[in-house]
């Protein structure tokens, strides 16, 4: 039985998902709910149980100290509720986790039981594939839905993959079938370089949730860790002949192909984004970087099935980038 004392009543939620695991590359994802979080300072008010979901073999819980007291922090996910104020307040429920090892099915009803309870409107899943996407490139961010009418109403592309799926794609469909409406953010990260920290993808897919529900979020230190991840990638790039190569090969592909990032409208919401930070009172960026980036093989060239991920055009042909899209 769901219980939720304590939390107030919220104004036209909206639950923002994202789980660490197969449908996070570069923890694009998982970074960006943890950023809206703390940005906003989120309060837990609900955690599934662990033992009903994950193995502990494959995600070890972690033991700490505290005050000279050991405890064990179990993995697990969690719910919690931020408001947001402008540009007129809404409430997202926020829910971070880490992909279930078990009993999907089970682990989604009990995330749709909040929902339901909580009068949720829609639910957005954050998620992140491995692409042939250039560093240097805006990095490519895809909405898609299953539910035809919200394609229509929203813009949005209709999900026609086919394939392994992961908690992504599940959830989403889960939310159909309960008559929720759902869409997925989909960011693609460069494949050559696809470690943990990605900024700059985390902050694609920050501004493209912003763009979809309306909203504002403080961006804080992402800004300047997306630069100087950025730079910080292209000295890697002038040192290795071989992957500078590799890049301009994939810039070239980018500029001569159709994509919305070029479009005027993708140009009108930009400048309207940038706009919207030169009000009065916005959020100041401050400067940091999070890790240092390391090159992985190049696509073609040595690299192992889970190291070679398709574009994010071409991604129903390949398991290896979840782009299920669900």
């Amino acid at each position: 039985m769901i219980e939720l004392e304590g939390v107030p009543e919220l104004i036209d939620p909206v639950m923002v998902a994202a789980f660490e695991g197969w449908n996070d590359a570069g923890d694009a994802a998982s970074t960006a709910v943890g950023h809206i979080d703390r940005e906003f300072k989120g309060e837990v008010f609900a955690a599934l149980d662990a033992e009903d979901y994950y193995d502990f073999q494959v995600n070890r819980p972690t033991v700490w100290m505290e005050g000279g007291v050991r405890r064990i922090t179990w993995p697990t996910t969690r719910l919690s509720v931020v408001r947001v104020q402008s540009p007129k307040p809404r409430d997202l429920v926020i829910v971070r986790g880490i992909e279930p090892s078990m009993r999907w099915r089970s682990f989604c009803n009990e995330i749709l039981g909040f929902a339901h309870e909580l009068g949720v409107e829609m639910v957005v899943v954050l998620g992140a594939l491995l692409g042939d996407t250039p560093h240097t490139r805006p990095v490519p961010v895809t909405a898609v839905t299953s539910d035809a009418e919200l394609a229509t109403a929203l813009n949005l592309e209709e999900s026609r993959y086919e394939g392994p799926t992961g908690i992504v794609g599940i959830l989403q469909e889960a939310c159909t079938h309960a008559g929720i409406p759902a869409v997925s953010l989909w960011a693609a990260v460069p494949h050559y370089v696809s470690q943990p920290p990605n900024p700059k993808a985390t902050l694609a897919l920050l501004n493209r949730l912003e763009d979809l529900l309306d909203l504002r979020i403080p961006q804080g230190e992402l800004p300047e860790d997306a630069r100087a991840w950025q730079v910080g990638v292209d000295q890697l790039a002038a040192e290795d002949s071989e992957v500078a190569e590799y890049v301009q090969t994939l810039e070239e592909a980018r500029d001569t192909a159709d994509l919305p990032e070029a479009s005027g409208e993708a140009i009108a919401k930009e400048f309207e984004r940038y706009l919207r930070r030169r009000e009065p009172g916005d959020y100041a960026t401050s400067e940091g970087t999070d890790g240092v980036p390391h090159f992985r093989t190049p696509r073609g060239a040595e690299a192992g099935d889970d190291e070679k991920p398709s574009s994010p055009s071409e991604d129903e042909d390949d398991g290896d980038t979840p782009d299920e899209s669900e």
